[in-house]
């Protein structure tokens, strides 16, 4: 039975598309994990598969001494990973990227394992550009980027499955919703973002006039007491009723909710993260907005979110595009790669 090493975190989007891949194999292929002490080992050990922990550095997008003493820890992190897959000797490793990947992509180079990346966003992060050229391939969700590489091949996005199988009828009844009033649903990402919950409850009395509300606000981040017509949540497994329920999508515009939201044919209004990144986010909504297929709210615009909001349901020049898309899910795509590797 062939072992397929996973690696990637530092955030739920890098941790997600994994699952969503591993969920497809787990009968298949013996499967482990290895990434650092964030959010992506409390997600692994929950869905059930053997978890591998090394701690490594982070480069911090800001001027600060710790990122001074990067090239000192960095090699440590890659010897104790070096060793770690001398003993688990996979057949592949598969990574998702983020500073989480960087140890175990490179022992696995070190060691001759083969090395399949796969990279969300419009324009390569940091440990993708420094891997790429020894990864076997270089997976991408953009045709655009796969074209910076020359190992590089377009996917599509990995998705989970279930994102797909959401009813209806099933989730009014489980937000207890009605058919009155459309239904927004906002994702924050997996931690929650603090700029967009203070935005849309700032602007809650006027958005229930018009919308009833499904907020996924991230840990920590409960509201007490929402008012009728606003149901919050600090995370929800179970995103197939949460979109099924949806009419439109406002999200922060990181590559994997666009590639679900627009997947799924939700109108998004996107508001990218733009301080303390390094501006993908920016660049993915600019992206999809130039395709028709989504609107862009930048931060600094926050404060017309109600009338943003509204142009977005009337939309439907917007709404005929995401009709006629033709984005799908790219986990498929990426098994029968991992099968022939």
């Amino acid at each position: 039975m062939k072992h397929i090493l996973f690696c990637g975190g530092g955030s739920a989007g890098h941790v997600l598309p994994n699952l969503a891949i591993m969920r497809e194999i787990r009968y298949s292929c013996r499967l482990s994990y290895v990434g650092t002490g964030g959010i992506e080992r409390d997600l692994v050990i929950s869905a059930g598969y053997p978890f591998y922990e090394i701690d490594c550095p982070k480069l911090v997008r800001a001027f600060t001494l710790k990122n001074l003493l990067l090239p000192l820890r960095l090699p440590g992190a890659v010897r104790r990973a070096e060793h770690l897959l001398a003993q688990l000797a996979p057949d592949l490793v598969f990574s998702k990227g983020g500073f989480a990947s960087y140890p175990a992509v490179r022992a696995a180079q070190k060691l001759g394992i083969p090395v399949f990346t796969h990279e969300s966003d419009l324009s390569p992060g940091l440990c993708t550009r420094l891997i790429a050229k020894r990864c076997r391939l270089v997976l991408t969700a953009f045709p655009e980027t796969a074209a910076r590489f020359p190992n590089g091949r377009q996917v599509g996005s990995p998705m989970r499955k279930e994102l797909f199988e959401g009813d209806r009828t099933r989730a009014l009844h489980k937000y207890s919703f009605s058919e009155e009033k459309p239904i927004l649903l906002v994702l924050g990402g997996g931690s929650g973002s603090r700029t967009l919950n203070q935005a849309v409850r700032g602007s809650l009395k006027k958005l229930l006039r018009r919308w009833q509300v499904l907020h996924l606000c991230g840990k920590g981040n409960l509201f007490a007491q929402p008012p009728a017509g606003c149901v919050q949540k600090e995370f929800e497994t179970d995103m197939g009723s949460a979109y099924a329920a949806a009419d439109a999508v406002l999200c922060r515009a990181g590559s994997n909710t666009l590639f679900e939201a627009l997947a799924l044919k939700k109108p998004v209004l996107a508001v990218p993260l733009e301080k303390s990144s390094r501006g993908d986010q920016l660049q993915n909504a600019e992206y999809f907005r130039s395709k028709g297929l989504c609107r862009v709210l930048r931060e600094q615009e926050l404060d017309r979110l109600p009338a943003a909001l509204s142009e977005l349901r009337e939309d439907g020049t917007l709404r005929a595009a995401l009709a006629r898309s033709d984005l799908k899910n790219g986990t498929p795509a990426i098994l029968e790669l991992l099968r022939e590797g």
